[in-house]
């Protein structure tokens, strides 16, 4: 047997055994693996600071069950790209990129504006629903009305729909097979480095990198870390949000965001709850929910796990 078919051999034995049977997604007792249980989590994520998006990631550096540890410089994650300086535009020049996958559905890009990327670098659009979420902010902002504001979003309601949409993200078929295609195109070993990204950097973009995480055998606190960690890089810029719309009178109480502008455990639980109880664990939701055979998923293993 090649080299190359031995170790595609071992990672497939390596992703049925680890995603198989690591603790339940709603578990939070899973063991580090050994010499990093006290590695603080700075010194995992690597940022890249831009001037026009402040959630842009390195997803490599974490260590894996296996013993490994996922490369970097191969997959990104991020905030929208419409905002960028030209010398943000020098800085992801610099990464490499040989696509960039938009999560946003059109609403979004027609009133944030298209990604500006480094010449010969186009985006490539790929939908994912967020249930009317955009649309419905948009229209609770621009109605100016505390009690319409109120009813739209207070009482717990914003939080519920947060919960909805990482539902949708295990129950919706468009979307599961936007996340697919974009797993495939990350084990393609073919595939240069590759930055997938939504509005914020959280939801979509969250989701996807706890489930890109999972499959490479990170432990799930990790995983959920990585996931808590958009609070911490968008704290400040959605803090100045929420000021501006006071500043202008658009809204009384721009409080009432911060359940739609942070990620929280509960909404992460909502989608791993739902993908334990149709998929029966991650591992079916990896085979049967997203339609990924063992030699995608050892593809990735083999080419994201040093």
């Amino acid at each position: 047997m090649s080299r190359a078919r031995t170790r595609l051999a071992i990672a497939a034995a390596a992703v049925a055994l680890f995603a198989g049977t690591l603790p339940a997604a709603g578990a939070h007792a899973a063991p580090a693996p050994a010499g990093t249980a006290a590695r603080p989590l700075a010194e995992t994520i690597r940022q890249i600071p831009l001037q026009g998006a402040v959630n842009v990631r390195d997803l490599g550096g974490y260590r894996t069950y296996t013993g490994g540890q996922v490369r970097q410089g191969l997959v990104y994650r991020s905030d929208a790209l419409g905002k960028l300086t030209a010398a943000d535009i020098t800085t992801v020049s610099g990464l490499g990129l040989r696509k960039v996958v938009d999560f946003r559905i059109p609403m979004e890009v027609q009133y944030d504006g298209a990604d500006r990327l480094p010449q010969g670098l186009t985006p490539t659009s790929r939908p994912i629903s967020d249930l009317g979420l955009y649309a419905t902010l948009v229209g609770a902002i621009t109605a100016g009305d505390p009690v319409k504001q109120e009813q739209m979003l207070g009482g717990g309601r914003a939080e519920a729909y947060m919960r909805d949409i990482y539902r949708s993200f295990v129950t919706n078929p468009e979307n599961r097979a936007q996340f697919a295609t974009t797993l495939r195109e990350i084990a393609d070993g073919g595939q240069g480095p590759l930055l997938y990204h939504c509005t914020s950097g959280k939801d979509r973009t969250g989701w996807m990198s706890y489930v890109l995480l999972r499959a490479l055998a990170v432990p799930q606190a990790y995983a959920e870390s990585d996931y808590l960690a958009s609070n911490t890089y968008r704290a400040a810029y959605d803090a100045r949000v929420r000021a501006g719309l006071k500043q202008s009178g658009r809204m009384q109480n721009p409080d009432l965001l911060i359940p739609l502008q942070e990620v929280r455990q509960d909404y992460l639980d909502a989608a791993t709850e739902r993908l334990e109880a149709d998929y029966g664990g991650f591992y079916g939701y990896l085979t049967t929910g997203l339609g990924l055979d063992l030699r995608t998923l050892a593809k990735l293993q083999d080419k994201l796990v040093r």
